[in-house]
């Protein structure tokens, strides 16, 4: 396996630079303060095609590959986390219709979502259990038409926009979680005001309340108690978004701490040929970038050519992990050579870090997402 990226990978990736270097980037400030994304820049997002990269042409996808997913969500969230938690959430619910999805059901929602007119969201975790699949109290009941769902789900990104949301919810008669497909704003669909997370502003989270809200018999996802199936391949594509994102922090971070060694003066010399320590700690940004890199590349590569969904598992877990907890650390040192001047809000790295600081708890915390991986490895 290497790195030498064929063009259309090489395509997409620019595309992805040039977009974020030209709309995001003199906005990105804006998207931090307010915590709200612009239309033009979803709208722009779509006319790209950045949210149907890695998914078959037939349902208006790129066809391109995980890899090429991971190349754009680096140089997307290096301008803006937000930006990259649309698109990747967007992602998992496309993929999970995707696997479990019956022809008619990807007919029905692939295409819009993929093209950037709707924009998806997958919902499982509540407020009082987190993401236990044991202890769901989001529940579905059967009606003569299909079911009622009623309950809240916590935390779910990509709410507040119109198109399906993807819900695992516990069957009132069987106990057993099952997945269904909803569109948003039906009705008895509301949400909580947008919480006011520290970082990836203008990627909204919300808390969603469902009230006897109404979902067809067809609406169904996969088999009656296959919600826990669901959940595990939301995971695993979930982790690989984040991995671009958390890639594109790690970037980002390193570009600023380069950028300020570089045009910070002292006594007429930049302070990163002048002083030792900023010496080493751009060395050290640059050894843990490139670590980062090879990993979320490497996962990218795995995504499109792994038949064993266990292992693929496995490298999304760690791999997301590692990208993360990278990216906290290369933000650590670029805070390091800004000094004082990193911790007020006019330079960016004081929003990287808000960024950055979040990827270990999402998308399943660190020591569970280590603990996961090693029982795949530990049973061979």
């Amino acid at each position: 396996m290497n790195f030498d990226f064929s063009k259309e990978e090489q395509l997409i990736q620019k595309a992805a630079k040039e977009f974020a270097d030209k709309r995001i980037a003199p906005v990105a400030g804006n998207i931090h303060r307010t915590n709200a994304m612009p239309a033009e820049i979803v709208d722009g997002l779509a006319d790209l095609g950045m949210f149907g990269i890695p998914f078959l042409e037939k349902y208006g996808g790129g066809e391109a590959g995980y890899l090429s997913y991971i190349l754009a969500l680096e140089q997307l969230s290096k301008a803006s986390a937000g930006v990259g938690m649309i698109i990747s959430v967007n992602a998992v619910g496309l993929a999970v219709i995707n696997v479990f999805g019956t022809e008619e059901q990807k007919l029905a929602y692939l295409p819009q979502s993929i093209d950037g007119k709707k924009i998806m969201s997958f919902a499982f975790t509540e407020p009082g259990t987190g993401s236990d699949p044991k202890q769901l109290t989001t529940t579905v009941s059967r009606d003569k038409d299909g079911y009622l769902l009623n309950g809240t789900k916590r935390f779910i990104s990509n709410a507040g926009y119109k198109g399906p949301m993807v819900v695992v919810a516990k069957e009132s008669d069987t106990g057993k979680a099952t997945a269904f497909v909803i569109d948003k704003f039906c009705d008895g669909y509301s949400l909580s005001a947008p919480w006011e997370k520290i970082g990836a502003h203008g990627g909204g989270l919300y808390d969603v309340y469902f009230k006897d809200v109404k979902i067809p018999a067809e609406n169904l996802l996969g088999q009656n108690g296959g919600g826990l199936s669901a959940l595990k391949i939301a995971m695993i594509y979930g982790k690989i978004g984040l991995t671009g994102l958390f890639l594109g922090q790690a970037l980002a971070a390193f570009e600023e701490g380069l950028r300020y060694a570089n045009e910070k003066m002292h006594r007429g010399e930049s302070i990163g040929h002048k002083f030792e320590h900023i010496k080493i700690s751009v060395a050290d940004m640059a050894m843990k970038y490139d670590a980062a890199k090879w990993h979320a590349y490497h996962l990218g590569w795995a995504a499109d050519n792994y038949k064993d969904p266990l292992q693929l598992a496995k490298e999304a877990a760690l791999s997301k992990v590692f990208v993360a907890e990278t990216a906290i650390d290369i933000a650590r040192i670029s805070m390091g050579i800004h000094g004082s001047y990193g911790l007020m809000e006019d330079y960016k790295i004081s929003q990287i870090w808000g960024d950055a600081i979040i990827g270990p708890q999402v998308e399943g915390t660190a020591p569970l997402l280590k603990i996961m991986g090693a029982g795949i490895i530990l049973n061979g």
